[in-house]
């Protein structure tokens, strides 16, 4: 297999062939002779699309797989997750035994999203066949639940089966190690030494895999524990209206159970998004942070009186907090990533300090959020830690009490989950607003103190999507051969390129310029999209607290124009 079209048509057609042959699912075997025939007759797109199915694989990373549905070895399918469960189950049966000799442990999870579930019972019977005892989730359940199950349960690894809020026609699959790994997702060089050994099953049939139908359901009270767990950070009752929406997801049920543990007053729901739908019918991209994304959880704040807004994607992984803001259009409007981030560090460093003397810990986040947690940590005397970006790093941190990420995702009790969480971060917000309320105390007061406490900060980002990926390394190759002096009037004090590594960061393709008065400007290429990001940060500490904000302001608005210019050159 190749990843050009010089391929020859008799070998393409063999591949698919062969693939078709192996393949369990009656759906994607049609589809993929369907293809076959019309490319056999000369038909020009179907032979285009049969080449983009077989140009390559998906490949397995530090996050896994994730991809589009259909069938061959580009798109996610039961033959592409049987090559995945059994090159894991390889890797796991390679390494050292367990302290009592036994033979490793996996629990599966899995969303509602389409064939979910099919990929987790094909992961079960295969794990199960090759030795690796296994026990699945009793059912659709949000990714945190499996994290948790990771780390309860003492598994040697985890997996589950979501694209979290990836479009409708995706599916994916994440996996956790336990062990020293404590329950956080793959990094290398785990992720090589795994996607080597699916190679090797790939290089032959799925076919003869052993299958076992032995598995285990995880008992119900894998389910309970996570739920008390997590109802257990709320430390009062509370009475706020909040309006709750999961996006179509799987959240809802294990949210409500954890609302009512809490002594939370249940939640007003979005109906029309409640129950689990794979195809995400009332929203164009099941994103919290995509514009539109909350309309009927506004809809319905507004027809209720609500005084909160809780979004979790899909998974429930991630969290969106919605506040009421007689500026806004709406009514209403949804906190920024960054925002929600430094008042749950802000609390998360509160409650460290408040344990007594000696108490400390760790607060850390993605190199791409706001520095604005720095601020807060070195108020507090506590340790901070800049990561790559995604939470098998961030979850890895020594010391962790918080952690997150701009993308709207929280780790706020690492005990328990070594991955964000939208349930326990959901829960930390309604108790934020909770404490709020009842000092009589606005939002807006709080932002203020912060600024006043902390500085001015104020963040955004800037998204450039390309019609051609080779416009990427283009412009970046652009930035790195005539580096700014300035960014919109604001002076450029220094660069750190990290091509070919920064400190303790491996090589990335990124650039991160450092601006008079403490502003901050980061351009990298998307990971997932044909897109370059930039990410702008502003602070500032002179002042009053609205004037720091306001200063804060100003600076991001001149950074925003600033490198607009700069990327359209």
């Amino acid at each position: 297999m190749v990843d050009d079209d010089l391929t020859p048509l008799t070998e393409l057609l063999g591949q698919a062939r062969a693939w078709a042959a192996q393949d369990p699912d009656a759906v994607t075997r049609a589809e993929l002779g369907g293809l076959v025939e019309r490319t056999e007759a000369g038909d020009t797109p179907a032979s285009a699309e049969l080449r983009n199915r077989f140009s390559g694989r998906l490949a397995f990373g530090t996050a896994g797989l994730r991809g589009e549905l259909g069938a061959g070895p580009m798109r996610m399918n039961r033959v592409l997750v049987a090559q995945a469960a059994a090159g894991l189950a390889a890797f796991l049966l390679a390494r050292p035994a367990g302290a009592h000799g036994t033979a490793p442990t996996v629990v599966i999870g899995y969303d509602g999203r389409h064939n979910s579930d099919v990929f987790a019972r094909d992961t079960a019977e295969l794990m199960q066949g090759a030795g690796v005892r296994a026990t699945l989730l009793p059912r659709a359940l949000p990714t945190p639940v499996l994290a948790f199950a990771v780390r309860h349960l003492d598994a040697s690894a985890g997996v589950m089966v979501t694209a979290s809020h990836n479009p409708a026609r995706d599916n994916g699959y994440k996996v956790y190690l336990g062990g020293v790994d404590g329950g956080s997702q793959i990094v290398p060089p785990a992720d090589g030494e795994i996607a080597a050994e699916i190679a090797r099953v790939a290089s032959g049939s799925i076919v003869g895999l052993p299958r076992d139908m032995g598995y285990r359901f995880a008992p119900e009270r894998v389910v309970a524990a996570y739920i008390g767990e997590t109802a257990a950070l709320a430390d009062a009752p509370s009475t706020l209206k909040v309006v709750y929406t999961p996006l179509h997801g799987v959240g809802w049920e294990t949210a409500a159970a954890v609302f009512a543990a809490a002594g939370f007053a249940t939640p007003i729901t979005v109906d029309a998004q409640l129950q689990p739908d794979p195809d995400f019918p009332t929203v164009a991209f099941p994103n919290p942070e995509e514009p539109g994304a909350l309309d009927f959880a506004v809809e319905t704040a507004r027809a209720s009186g609500a005084e909160l807004i809780i979004a979790n994607d899909p998974d429930a992984d991630r969290v969106a907090v919605g506040v009421p803001d007689p500026s806004a259009e709406s009514g209403w409007r949804r906190l920024s990533g960054n925002e929600l981030g430094w008042l749950l560090g802000w609390s998360a460093a509160r409650r460290v300090s408040e344990a007594g003397d000696g108490a400390d810990g760790t607060l850390a986040c993605s190199l791409v959020s706001s520095p604005a947690l720095g601020a807060i940590a070195r108020h507090y005397r506590l340790d901070f830690a800049e990561t790559l970006t995604g939470f098998k790093w961030i979850s890895r941190v020594g010391g962790l009490v918080f952690g997150y990420e701009e993308a709207l995702g929280y780790l706020v009790d690492p005990d328990k989950v070594r991955d964000k969480d939208g349930i326990s971060a959901a829960v930390e917000a309604v108790q934020l607003f909770t404490e709020l309320a009842a000092s009589g105390t606005t939002l807006e007061a709080h932002l203020a103190e912060f600024a006043e406490t902390f500085g001015g900060y104020a963040s955004s980002q800037i998204s450039v999507r390309v019609a051609e990926l080779a416009q990427i390394p283009r412009t970046m190759a652009r930035l790195r051969a005539f580096l700014p002096a300035q960014v919109g009037g604001v002076r450029v004090e220094s660069v750190d390129d990290f091509v070919d590594g920064f400190e303790q960061f491996p090589p990335s393709d990124l650039l991160r310029l450092h601006l008079e008065g403490g502003g901050r400007v980061i351009v990298r290429p998307s990971g997932t999209e044909p897109k370059l990001k930039c990410y702008l940060d502003a602070v500032a500490h002179d002042g009053t607290a609205a004037e720091r904000l306001a200063s804060a302001a100003a600076m991001l608005a001149a950074l925003d124009a600033g490198m607009r210019e700069l990327l359209a050159d």
